[in-house]
C-alpha cells in the first residue's frame, strides 16, 4: 500500500463524506445537544465541571468548515470510558492521561470513514499533541489487536498509540449517551474529562478549522 501524505488539503472523497455527515448530523443535533448538555447530571458532576461551560461557548463559532458538525455543550458532564487495552494488552484508560485536553475518537478497521479520517487523526496529533493535548483513538474491532496493528503500520499512522476495545464498550457508553449515532464518533473533553463537545462522522482533523477549534478548547488564539 502506499504511503499517504498528510491531508493539509482533504481528499475529495473525505470532505464529500465529512458533508454527509454535516447533513447528518443537523437531523440528529437536538438530541446530541441534549446528551452533551447533561439531562440528569448529578449536582456533583455539575461543580466538577462548572468551568468547561465558558470553554465550551468558546467553541460554539469555532465549528465551521471542516468541522461545522460539531457540536459545543451548553453544560459539559464528565465522560466515563471503561478500561481499554493496548498494544502490550495491559489495561488504559483515557484517565490517564489527564490534565490533558483530549480528542477521543472511536474507530474501526471495517469502518470506511474512519479509515479516511486516521490520517488526518494521526496529522493533528503530530502537529498539535504534547504535554496539552491529545488525539486518543479507541479502536473497536472484535478480537485481538492483530488487524487494528497492521492497519495502522501499512498506512503509517505512527503517532497514535493503540487502544483497543474489542468489547465495543466504549461505542455502547457513548451511545447510552446520545452522543454516539455511529462511527466515526469523537468528542472532546478538557483536562477534568468533562465533554467540551461531540461530533458524528469524519473530518478532516489537520485542517486549519479543526486546529482553530482545539486551539479554542486549550484557550488558544486561532
Amino acid at each position: 500500500m502506499k504511503d499517504k501524505k498528510p491531508t493539509l488539503f482533504p481528499s475529495t472523497k473525505l470532505v464529500a463524506i465529512a458533508a454527509l455527515a454535516g447533513l447528518v448530523a443537523g437531523g440528529i443535533a437536538v438530541y446530541m445537544k441534549e446528551a452533551c448538555n447533561g439531562n440528569g447530571a448529578s449536582a456533583a458532576a455539575a461543580s466538577q465541571c462548572a468551568p468547561a461551560k465558558a470553554v465550551a461557548a468558546r467553541l460554539q463559532p469555532l465549528a465551521k468548515g471542516q468541522v461545522a458538525a460539531f457540536i459545543p455543550a451548553s453544560d459539559p458532564t464528565p465522560l466515563s470510558l471503561p478500561v481499554l487495552k493496548d498494544e502490550a494488552g495491559k489495561d488504559v484508560s483515557i484517565d490517564s492521561y489527564r490534565p490533558k485536553v483530549q480528542l477521543v475518537n472511536l474507530w474501526a478497521t471495517w469502518c470506511f470513514p474512519c479509515r479516511e479520517e486516521m490520517p488526518a487523526l494521526n496529522g493533528l496529533q503530530k502537529s498539535m499533541g504534547g504535554d496539552r493535548f491529545q488525539v486518543t483513538t479507541i479502536n473497536l474491532d472484535n478480537g485481538d489487536a492483530a488487524k487494528p496493528l497492521a492497519f495502522l503500520k501499512e498506512n503509517n499512522i505512527d503517532a497514535l498509540p493503540l487502544h483497543h476495545d474489542a468489547s465495543l464498550s466504549s461505542f455502547n457508553a457513548l451511545k447510552k449517551l446520545g452522543v454516539a449515532m455511529g462511527l466515526p464518533a469523537t468528542v472532546l473533553i478538557d483536562g477534568r474529562g468533562c465533554m467540551l463537545g461531540a461530533m458524528n462522522g469524519p473530518a478532516a482533523w489537520d485542517s486549519d478549522d479543526a486546529k482553530a477549534l482545539i486551539k479554542g478548547a486549550l484557550g488558544e488564539g486561532a
